[in-house]
């Protein structure tokens, strides 16, 4: 057991109460003693509320265990079902034609369309990257990816021949975003001759080239005849620089490993040396130590000959944890843990607040209005009570940091079945605060199948795609949120693309997000970002915006997807129990044993695809699901892991820190991983956190032990 300092009526982890004290509280003239008094009776008032919500998860699971129990075998009565949901509270209805009235947003986040990166807030590179990827370079972007459709490039230095298709596909997209009003850009032989055919695209001259604007997006279309590009290029074009990553989620959950308090404590610093403006991370590279800090803004020169700036860093969001853990950081006067997602909330404001204050080296937050914002994703809320009370606690948060009210911006994320069930009352919940919504498929799933246990076997996961409660889902969340006003107010956002190595398959299909009605998308990387920007050249996601907002009922929504009538092969069922098992183990083994909490996890194929805790609970939910209701023994299950346990140790072979996993009965990645699928039924909401936060400790135990006091694993 830690020893803590007292503080209040709370006991806090003494140098998590340093730091505090030492670098969030001074510079927003926050007295020590009435911080920690007034968290103190703010934990008394929301942790049993937030334990009393818990509680009434779970009471609903029951019930909707017991009403699946009670029919099984007879046919699914969609009627009966839906009214059995409203009886007991889990439908509740929908309020009134409501707009949301949340003001002083940024533009990035109310008025303009683009990518957005999701980043774990504990590696501060990948955190200073994202952050920096406001800008990208389209040239870096198809020269180094597949992209571009021509043969890739030859090692050994610049490659001329990949160099002219890269420089050919750029002045085709300039054709399309910034058309000439005669001719092409690939005729020009000097850009200061370029005369657009609307001359109101072109901006200024920046520092290396002139500056152009679509779609309410910049194009930095950059000159200098002395670089291996430009010396070679007919009007000495060495790049074409794009607006990429409006915005960045810095993330405390899914992506990060993060189970006591000294990880949080790495976690609040980083959002603090990012919000203040001085975070820095040096590295080795190439046989030389490089060292990355934040990007400075954008000079631009107006035609009139005024000076301006544009931002030269990504808005940036803090995604907070959910309801349901707690962390040993802070114990509370009865000894039990903090809850974390309260901790999160008062931590990571009082840090932005030094933001709001204006006390930082950029600004994060600098809307028109003047008046800046905290803006926080809040994930894993069950419905509109659970954001009623985010709602009351960012009061709370708001009045004890001396914050006006509605400062503290919130981001839905629709990823339970509850919450898409209802989700107009949802935001009606935090409609003068919210900013954000968007739809996330693993998590979602994870919660059809844990919702649903009792009701049958799961159809296979490939098939999940094509549910129809997916669909109704995707299309629910876009028309509800135009309903209630959020074009031009707030994102509508869509997940993921998983495959940072597959960039052509993603220009193919995600612009597919683009034409559903949303105003962003998430992207694993800075050169994803700058790829996926050319998507909100090619279509103004506002015009489109104007012509949807047909929202699907609940009874495609709340269709279960049980495979009714289906008999599996053998080698079906093998091949879905590995591809399970393989992704499961495959991340598993990073996070409890490494402490790496989103990573480029090799797939069965070896394809590499970018991972956080939603793919373990999918696939731990689905395995669980098979198992559960017989159509896999525990044999089989077993059989599967074990296998798989040898392909990840084999994909991990270059690793010189990697513990292979098979044929170790000590394996504490392997034991976790069973415990995720043979304990995946007991889990509440399928999380898979309790179970992770409880292995990762013993780990760290385990390693601190071996290498003596004071040690942690890494």
């Amino acid at each position: 057991m830690p020893d803590y300092t007292n503080r209040a009526s709370l006991r806090v982890d003494p140098s998590l109460a340093a730091f505090i004290e030492a670098e969030i509280l001074p510079p927003i003239e926050q007295d020590a003693d009435v911080f920690w008094k007034s968290f103190a009776d703010l934990l008394a008032d929301f942790a049993p509320r937030n334990r009393a919500l818990l509680e009434r998860r779970e009471s609903l699971q029951s019930q909707i265990d017991a009403w699946h129990r009670e029919r099984k075998g007879q046919p699914h009565d969609t009627s009966a079902y839906q009214n059995f949901l409203r009886e007991i509270g889990y439908l509740v209805e929908e309020p009134g034609d409501f707009t949301i009235g949340t003001q002083n947003v940024d533009a990035e986040i109310a008025t303009m369309a683009g990518p957005q990166l999701v980043v774990p807030v504990l590696n501060a590179r990948f955190l200073l990257n994202a952050a920096n990827a406001r800008w990208g370079s389209l040239y870096d972007a198809l020269y180094g990816t597949d992209a571009l459709d021509a043969p890739p490039a030859k090692p050994g230095g610049y490659d001329q021949k990949r160099g002219d298709a890269v420089i050919s596909e750029g002045r085709k997209f300039l054709d399309e975003t910034l058309p000439l009003a005669s001719g092409s850009w690939s005729d020009l032989t000097d850009i200061a001759d370029a005369k657009l055919a609307d001359p109101g695209q072109y901006v200024g001259t920046t520092e290396r080239g002139f500056l152009y604007r679509h779609n309410g997006l910049h194009i930095d279309v950059q000159v200098d005849r002395t670089t291996p590009v430009g010396e070679t290029d007919r009007a000495g074009i060495s790049d074409i620089v794009l607006e990429s990553a409006l915005t960045t989620i810095v993330d405390l959950e899914d992506s990060v490993a993060a189970v006591d308090a000294k990880d949080k404590q790495l976690a609040y610093r980083n959002w603090l040396g990012v919000i203040r403006g001085d975070l820095e991370e040096s590295f080795e590279k190439g046989g030389r130590t490089m060292t990355r800090e934040l990007a400075g803004n954008k000079a631009v020169t107006l035609p009139d000959g005024t000076q301006a700036e544009l931002p030269g860093r990504s808005v940036l969001f803090v995604r907070n944890v959910g309801h349901l853990m707690t962390n040993p950081a802070i114990l509370l006067s009865d000894g039990s843990e903090i809850p974390e997602g309260i901790m999160d909330a008062v931590l990571t404001s009082a840090i932005s607040t030094q933001d709001v204050r204006g006390f930082t080296r950029y600004g994060n937050s600098r809307p028109s209005s003047g008046k800046a914002s905290i803006y926080i994703v809040k994930p894993k809320m069950h419905g509109p009570e659970e954001c009623a009370f985010t709602n009351d606690l960012f009061d709370a948060v708001e009045d004890m940091l001396a914050l006006d009210r509605h400062t503290i911006k919130v981001g839905v994320m629709d990823e339970e079945r509850r919450t898409s069930a209802n989700l107009g009352a949802c935001i009606h919940a935090v409609r003068d605060r919210i900013v954000f919504i968007n739809t996330g498929f693993l998590d979602r799933t994870g919660d059809e199948i844990h919702t649903s246990m009792e009701a049958g076997p799961m159809v296979r996961k490939a098939e999940m795609k094509s549910a129809d409660w997916l669909g109704a889902y995707e299309a629910r969340n876009v028309g509800i949120g135009l309903r209630h006003g959020l074009s031009g107010r707030a994102q509508i956002g869509k997940g993921m693309w998983p495959a940072p190595d597959l960039m052509g398959k993603m220009m193919t299909e995600k612009i597919g997000h683009l034409r559903s009605g949303a105003n962003t998308a998430w992207v694993p990387s800075p050169t994803a970002a700058t790829l996926h920007a050319i998507h909100y050249h090619r279509e103004n996601v506002f015009e489109l915006q104007q012509g949807l907002g047909e929202v699907p009922g609940l009874d495609k929504l709340l269709t279960i997807p049980v495979a009714t009538g289906t008999n599996w092969s053998e080698e079906e069922l093998r091949e879905e129990l590995d591809n399970n098992a393989q992704g499961l183990l495959g991340y598993v083994v990073r996070w409890v044993e490494h402490g790496v909490g989103c990573s480029k996890v090799p797939d069965l194929d070896d394809v590499g695809l970018m991972e956080d805790r939603a793919t373990l609970r999918i696939s731990s939910q689905h395995m669980a699901n098979w198992l559960h209701h017989g159509v896999v023994t525990r044999d089989q299950v077993m059989d599967s892991l074990q296998r798989m346990a040898a392909k990840v140790d084999e994909q991990n072979a270059d690793d010189p820190n990697y513990r292979p996993m098979a044929g170790d009965p000590d394996s504490i990645a392997f034991k976790a991983a069973c415990d995720l699928v043979f304990k995946g039924t007991q889990q509440p909401s399928g999380y898979t956190e309790p179970l992770l936060h409880a292995w990762r400790q013993e780990a760290k135990k385990v390693v601190s032990l071996k290498r003596g006091p004071g040690s942690q694993i890494r």
